[in-house]
């Protein structure tokens, strides 16, 4: 008995893991593509079941396994790495997934549905237009144009363009729009990657502002990450580690981090209104990770 919970512990540390760098990979490209985003929920879905089972086993367990290859400081070290890896990782990819979703709601899925494509056009006609501020500058503009697709619709009707310039008769936009449903009008906006949301395709940092501040995000939380992973685990005595990874109190501290993380994202990734609480934690899952991660690591330096 003691042998198989022993087992189990380490396989479904294995399983979590790999399920957990899966659903992040797969969220760091998903905001490319329209809600729901199934593949990162079923694979986040996995890796908290995993650490669900593997907190019930060791408050199972009976202190922890007895000396063997897997408790060699060698590897107590490598392990104790593999998982501020996927700490650091997780944590860059909640920045980034963070600044990078494109989904512009029902239009936009209506549009893809009836199969979008990216043309250019020319604003016949400029019908509203407001100023888009930052802090009193002026960073853009949104307007309601009618315009004139080259090579097809003559008229289209685009609501709430977003243009660097202030647009007027003649100027050239890139526009996504559907030849089968002409009605469903237009999407234009110059701070987007148009080509990845026709395609609705999986695409890890788009060719946008977006693109390059989710970029940014990612690398400076992942820089983080990569400053504490060898902090946390070369430092610390192995023995002190050995005694983390195998303390049921210190593990349900981690997976119930871990589910909560997931709670928060969870409506996020299929589409519904997150209520406050679940937007507040994804937003700050990044550093609720991190600073999640560091306190319950504290006590492996003894």
């Amino acid at each position: 008995m003691r042998s198989a919970l022993i087992w189990l512990v380490r396989l479904c540390s294995l399983a979590a893991w790999v399920a957990a760098a899966v659903a992040c990979m797969w969220l760091l490209g998903a905001t490319a593509m329209a809600r729901p985003w199934h593949e990162p929920f079923v694979w986040g879905a996995v890796a908290v079941g995993c650490a669900v089972v593997r907190v019930v086993a060791l408050w199972m367990l009976p202190g922890e396994p007895k000396a063997d290859g897997f408790t060699d400081e060698s590897w107590v070290k490598l392990r104790t790495g593999a998982l501020w890896v996927i700490v650091a990782f997780s944590s860059a990819v909640f920045a980034a997934a963070l600044l990078t979703s494109s989904n512009a709601g029902e239009k936009l899925d209506a549009l893809r549905d009836a199969g979008a494509e990216v043309n250019t056009a020319t604003v016949v006609e400029r019908q509203s237009t407001r100023q888009e501020l930052s802090e009193g500058v002026v960073k853009g503009y949104v307007s309601r144009l009618v315009v004139s697709v080259t090579g097809g619709a003559e008229r289209l009707t685009v609501s709430g363009a977003y243009t660097y310039e202030k647009p007027g008769k003649g100027t050239e936009v890139d526009v996504l729009w559907a030849r089968s449903d002409p009605g469903l009008g237009g999407y234009v906006n110059e701070s987007k990657d148009l080509p990845t949301l026709a395609e609705d395709s999986w695409k890890a940092f788009q060719d946008d502002e977006l693109g390059l501040g989710s970029l940014i995000a990612f690398i400076v939380v992942a820089l983080i990450g990569a400053i504490l992973t060898p902090v946390f685990t070369l430092v610390p005595d192995a023995g002190d580690l050995q005694e983390v990874a195998w303390s049921a109190p210190f593990q349900t501290t981690r997976t119930a981090l871990t589910a909560l993380v997931f709670w928060g994202w969870s409506p996020l990734m299929l589409g519904i209104q997150p209520s406050l609480p679940q937007m507040l934690i994804a937003v700050g899952s990044s550093c609720l990770v991190l600073l999640g991660y560091v306190l319950t690591s504290l006590r492996s330096f003894g």
